[in-house]
């Protein structure tokens, strides 16, 4: 299977910026569309936003819009998440997940992905 690693998380002041990187591997490992989910202590898993396969477009959640932003490089196979302006409400345990699209950008529900990382852990102070 494609196996998913992100990278990056860590604990910050509000405000502040942070970059969070996944990478793939594995044979389909740049061949679909590829999003970011977040889960907060107690709360179910949140969708952030999404990138289609050759990283020509993005969608976002309205909580992120603005702050957020994705990219991907497929010939390293990694996509990025370059988060400024950071609020404790970002506070949550941040996934990367790849989509069974291509270019789908409105398939956002947690069903719509098939491989999922294990998460990196995001603190942001108040």
């Amino acid at each position: 299977q494609v196996q998913l690693t992100e990278s990056g998380g860590g604990s910050v002041q509000a405000g502040a910026s942070l970059r969070l990187s996944c990478s793939a591997s594995g044979p389909t490992a740049s061949d679909f569309a590829m999003g970011w989910f977040r889960q907060a202590p107690g709360q179910g898993r949140e969708f952030v936003g999404m990138i289609n396969r050759i990283g020509s477009r993005t969608v976002y959640a309205d909580a992120v819009k603005g702050r957020f932003t994705i990219s991907r490089d497929n010939a390293k196979n990694t996509m990025d998440l370059e988060m400024t302006a950071l609020k404790p409400g970002d506070t949550a345990v941040y996934f990367c997940a790849q989509s069974r699209y291509l270019n789908n950008l409105w398939a956002t529900t947690e069903s719509d992905f098939d491989y999922w990382g294990q998460g990196t852990q995001v603190i942001v102070s108040s």
